[in-house]
């Protein structure tokens, strides 16, 4: 059997390793048969294919790279969209109308106008759009772009505001449904066709920012009475609609009312979901079980409270919950805003965040969050197209997800985030190869397959 160079990339806390090739590993003949310290790989048993990895360009990421030079602009979105130098995003969601991550409320249309005529995204063609576009260009063919609304218009709501929630009110259904397609087609324009949409930004959640509520009821009739039907009018059958888009706690009770529903479900691709009610993940893989066919998608999850440069925990937070969303079934998975200020904003509440990139716009400068490198041990090596593998790990001291990629080559990742260094067994088609982790750090493994 041919010798296999497995390629290790690691990340480390107390070193200089990011995202940096160490000693690579040999595979050879398990001719002892080892039982101890193992992490098996097993390619032929196969679940979900991977859309792919991203993050959210928003309003206060665009304006924030705006203020920098334009070195520091361009070297931002490098350093997520390109596959080479950066670490290969190909995923980027934006909103629809304002968000909390916006400079101040607004809309596409002017107050009362229920035929949409005044619509018209001159705000997002500022700085906005230009930004997406560019990473259009560099994350090339793979580019998946989605976006979600966080409140209709204040003319719309119950509450006759953005913010604080609100519903939508009932005569104004279908209106909103064709907001959608206005948006669509206005983005289309700029050479930036929709992937997908999400129906609600935290359909749940009375924020003192943008919001609105829908009941899992309301949300599914909106679907299956408005939205649905409009994209197909439309000629946008193919558009992927993502119910949800909020915590994972209520995944399968939202995923229920939606997909028991065979007029409703016909309209939905999947489910989105967020990481700040817990980890959860077996929800993700109730939904799986019961509904197979429905995609899952991350489609939100940063630290809350400002920014904290130089946290570790804010990295392996990120890898603990990518992991176990990944073996749960996800098949893609977004970051909040890909950028932010000193202040971690700008945000027009004060409901300020961190970002794996914060750029001080006073100084003009980067600091990369260890989030950035932990991420990239995942967006960077498992590409669009890799589908998932069996493996299984010896310690819960360590966490371990697999995958093949298009090209036949394997990744595993591993992660300790205990005080430890352990030792680990990589074993694949009757070779193993002997490695080790440190503690509080992050390795990705690359081999071919036999």
């Amino acid at each position: 059997m041919t010798t296999r160079t497995v390629t290790t990339i690691q990340t480390s806390q107390g070193t200089q390793d990011r995202l940096t090739e160490v000693a690579s590993l040999s595979l050879r003949p398990d001719e002892a048969g080892v039982e101890n310290q193992v992490i098996n790989v097993y390619e032929d048993v196969e679940y979900q294919s991977i859309i792919g990895f991203g993050g959210a360009i928003t309003e206060a990421s665009a304006v924030t790279a705006a203020k920098l030079s334009e070195e520091n602009s361009n070297r931002i979105l490098n350093a997520y969209y390109d596959a080479e130098e950066g670490i290969g995003y190909t995923i980027c969601r934006t909103h629809i109308n304002s968000c909390d991550f916006a400079l101040g409320n607004y809309t596409y249309v002017e107050d009362g106008d229920v035929e949409l005529k005044t619509f018209d995204i001159s705000h997002d063609r500022e700085v906005i759009i230009p930004y997406i576009q560019k990473a259009k260009q560099l994350a090339g063919e793979d580019f998946t772009f989605y976006a979600s609304p966080w409140s209709p218009p204040a003319w719309m709501k119950t509450n006759g505001e953005m913010n604080h929630g609100g519903k939508l009110k009932p005569e104004y259904w279908d209106v909103w449904a064709r907001y959608y397609i206005k948006f669509m087609e206005a983005y289309e324009a700029e050479g930036l066709p929709l992937w997908g949409l999400t129906v609600q930004n935290e359909a749940k959640a009375v924020q003192i920012w943008d919001s609105c509520i829908y009941t899992a009821e309301e949300e599914r009739d909106f679907v299956r009475d408005h939205l649905g039907p409009e994209l197909h009018k439309s000629g946008r059958q193919d558009v992927k609609v993502m119910i949800w888009d909020h915590n994972k706690e209520r995944v399968y009770d939202r995923a229920k009312t939606a997909f028991e529903d065979a007029e409703a479900s016909k309209y939905i691709w999947g489910l989105g979901f967020h990481w700040y009610s817990g980890d959860h993940f077996d929800a993700l893989s109730a939904v799986k079980h019961r509904f197979p066919n429905k995609g899952l998608m991350f489609t939100e999850g940063c630290h809350e409270g400002g920014v904290q440069l130089g946290s570790w925990k804010s990295g392996e937070r990120y890898a603990h919950d990518i992991i176990g969303n990944l073996n749960n079934g996800m098949e893609g998975w977004t970051d909040w805003n890909i950028v932010l200020d000193e202040q971690g904003g700008p945000n027009h509440v004060g409901n300020y965040c961190d970002a794996p990139i914060i750029a001080d716009t006073k100084s003009d400068s980067l600091t990369f969050q260890s989030s950035y490198y932990y991420i990239g041990h995942f967006s960077k090596y498992i590409r669009p197209g890799a589908v998932r593998v069996a493996c299984s790990k010896y310690t819960e001291a360590l966490q371990t997800t697999a995958f093949k990629n298009p090209n036949g080559e394997l990744v595993v990742v591993i992660l300790n985030r205990s005080d430890d260094q352990h030792p680990y067994v990589l074993r694949n088609n009757e070779q193993i190869a002997e490695g080790h982790i440190p503690a509080h750090s992050i390795q990705t493994l690359i081999f071919p397959s036999v």
